[in-house]
């Protein structure tokens, strides 16, 4: 078993910003910390994103630490403008990101140390930076009669593209900026789209700046203190209201429904009997945090979360989570992870100790 004293799991935003912060600090990647990474090449999510989703699109995308992301294709794909950048900035700083590596749990190990179990093999570590995000866990929400439904269902992390849908009557599920986004560009090649959200969707029309930015972290931490699932920061910042959705709202494409009741073979109907007849249902209804192989350290709290004080996690100060909750933004990440390293070199200037029961 090879032993260092830092092992970050992911390398996405928040998982890169922490492994230049270790760098930063004097640690040396593969001798005293190592990245692990699942995915099969460098970018994080945005590998996985739907080819016309381009850069140009793509809003608060902050730099990485130490290297900005200059002269980008606005016409480009974002999934390789983004891994493209993510690649060379893991080059510049020499990372050594391992990949492709699967992580299925971490575990409590000898000494006060933990114990990564990965496909590479297992690393025992005095802190663990948990940065991996939530691609991997796409939330699927449930209807009654949904096994019965006759056409294609799929979510939103599954969209290729428009074309797909060409022709058909699509009911698009979900309030977020990727059913936005993904509602603008099968509208003009189905033959037919409703958009329905659990809420009436907020749309912000002015500067969204520090102050503004801040509110809406304290809303997401107030629930992290309270030991509750984290809310994403989307989620209460309000949508973006660009130049496209602006035309799409004056269309009568983005005039919301309110959630139906139940699917059918052939549609879905709300509870005063209305029905919308449809080939296809995109679930564009976010993602959860992908921390199921942080299960065998016992870290949630009665009610569902983690409690966390910035980025360390009360029940096992050796656990720093980054891109989790409060810090789920590209800034709030960078931040994340300079927080995450400066509490952990406190951490490995002591004798090592177990966590607290």
């Amino acid at each position: 078993m090879r032993a260092v004293e830092v092992v970050v799991i992911g390398a996405g935003q928040a998982g890169l910003a922490a492994a230049f912060h270790l760098r930063r600090v004097g640690l040396e990647p593969d001798r005293d910390f190592v990245v692990l990474d699942h995915s099969p090449r460098p970018g994080g999510a945005w590998q996985f994103r739907w080819p016309t989703l381009t850069y140009g699109k793509v809003h608060g995308m902050h730099a990485l630490p130490g290297m900005e992301l200059t002269g980008a294709d606005p016409g480009r794909p974002s999934s390789e403008v983004i891994g493209a950048y993510f690649g060379a900035y893991e080059e510049t700083f020499g990372l050594r990101v391992h990949r492709p590596v699967s992580v299925p749990a971490v575990r409590p190990g000898e000494d006060g140390r933990l114990l990564v179990e990965s496909s590479e093999g297992d690393r025992s570590a005095r802190a663990v930076i948990n940065a991996t995000g939530t691609w991997d866990r796409p939330f699927w929400p449930r209807f009654p009669g949904q096994e019965t439904f006759g056409g294609r269902q799929l979510h939103s992390s599954q969209y290729a593209g428009p074309e797909e849908f060409r022709g058909a009557r699509v009911v698009v599920v979900g309030g977020g900026t990727s059913a936005v986004q993904q509602l603008l560009e099968i509208a003009p090649v189905a033959a037919g789209t409703v958009w329905v959200t659990r809420r009436p969707p907020v749309f912000r029309a002015g500067p969204f700046g520090a102050e503004e930015g801040r509110a809406a972290v304290a809303l997401v931490e107030e629930r992290v203190r309270q030991g509750l699932p984290p809310q994403s920061v989307v989620s209460v910042t309000g949508l973006p209201m660009s130049d496209a959705v602006r035309r799409g709202r004056e269309s009568g494409v983005l005039e919301r429904l309110p959630l139906f009741e139940r699917i059918t073979p052939t549609g879905v109907v709300w509870p005063d009997g209305r029905t919308a007849e449809a080939e296809v249902i995109l679930y564009a209804t976010g993602f959860r945090a992908a921390i199921d192989h942080l299960a065998p350290l016992k870290l949630r709290e009665p009610g569902g979360g983690i409690r966390m004080a910035g980025t360390r996690v009360l029940r096992d100060p050796r656990v720093h989570l980054v891109g989790y909750g409060p810090s789920a933004s590209t800034i709030g990440a960078h931040r994340a992870g300079r927080a995450a390293v400066r509490e952990i070199q406190q951490l490995l200037a002591h004798e090592p100790v177990a966590a607290a029961g």
